[in-house]
């Protein structure tokens, strides 16, 4: 059995720097036509010169990648700055609360800090994506207690076009569906697949701590429903992550899940076993370009449903599924761009 669909767009992923930014982006390019690239480096992207370098070294070790350019909110960003990064071609803005994930100190302790900047970006058009955590709220409680937050911002800026990432918890997929059309979410693979129990049932499992953490089976539930009905405000966005195998199973394990060596097979065995093969295409080519106003990526990926183990290392990090099998592999590419 096989499965022929675009080239699928992701609309969160992190290659990091470095000398690793190279085996990071081209591992991701085996899967990938499009990918929006977070800006939570050492220094943050927050000027065009910067981001536009960063983006040629992902276009260098990736060619046939298109590569979506974000850059990070700041506390006190004005008009001006705004302006000039939209001038650039860069016209995705990420908010970061303080302390929320990897990189992120020294982030926004409150919306206000960044009102000037959010009425530029809703004036131009451009999109607002959140990591939605309230620091300040237990850990499996940030994102839910993010929401108040959320809600202020989606009344002060009616018109800005906002993509609540990775969501996790019931309540944020509630809050998501019930709003407007200028609103979106994007969902990972950990968090279809996965929940707390996997993190720490048994035993802890470091290669699966990420932010925002797991959460119940009602929570995962109600991500997946969300999926399976075709709710087009709700695409992918794999948040792969990568850290090397010796600092995730360091004593101060750091949050990330490395997905990219396997999401496209995860995901046609996942709908596959949900009798929902149909709603995989959508979910990664379609919906989320919508959103964000893009063409459809040139050229296929076909799957086979052919079993095969994923290897236990790549490029130094341990990918999900490292170890196991899966029923489904990528067999090739066609006619992607280069």
């Amino acid at each position: 059995m096989k499965l022929t669909i675009p080239m699928p767009d992701d609309w969160h992923v992190h290659f990091r720097q470095g000398r690793e930014l190279e085996n990071y982006a081209s591992i991701h390019a085996r899967s990938f036509g499009r990918a929006l690239v977070m800006p939570n480096t050492v220094p943050p992207l927050t000027e065009p010169g910067q981001i536009i370098e960063y983006k040629n070294q992902i276009n260098k070790a990736a060619p046939s990648m298109e590569v979506v350019s974000s850059f990070r909110l700041m506390p006190d960003m004005r008009e001006d700055q705004i302006s000039g990064l939209f001038n650039s071609g860069i016209k995705v803005g990420k908010y970061y609360p303080d302390g929320a994930t990897t990189n992120s100190a020294n982030g926004i302790k409150n919306w206000r800090a960044i009102e000037e900047a959010l009425g530029t970006m809703e004036e131009k058009g451009m999109i607002l994506s959140v990591h939605g955590e309230n620091t300040r709220a237990p850990a499996e409680e940030r994102e839910e207690a993010f929401l108040p937050e959320f809600r202020e911002i989606r009344r002060a800026f009616k018109k800005l076009k906002i993509v609540f990432e990775h969501v996790s918890s019931a309540s944020a997929v509630c809050e998501i569906a019930d709003s407007d059309e200028y609103t979106a979410a994007t969902v990972t693979l950990h968090h279809l697949l996965f929940t707390l129990e996997d993190l720490i049932g048994n035993s802890m499992n470091p290669h699966l701590f990420c932010k925002p953490v797991l959460k119940s089976r009602y929570d995962r539930e109600a991500v997946a429903e969300r999926v399976l009905t075709s709710d087009s405000k709700f695409f992918f966005g794999s948040d792969s992550a990568p850290h090397k195998k010796e600092a995730k199973e360091s004593s101060l394990v750091p949050a990330g899940i490395f997905s990219s060596p396997v999401i496209l097979p995860a995901l046609a065995q996942w709908f596959e076993e949900n009798s929902a093969l149909d709603r995989m295409m959508p979910f990664l080519c379609l919906y989320g370009r919508e959103f964000y106003g893009y063409p459809a990526n040139p050229g296929t990926v076909t799957l086979e449903r052919k079993e095969w183990t994923v290897p236990e290392t790549e490029a130094g990090c341990v990918p999900l599924f490292a170890g196991k099998s899966l029923s489904w592999r990528i067999e090739g590419i066609s006619g992607s761009g280069s």
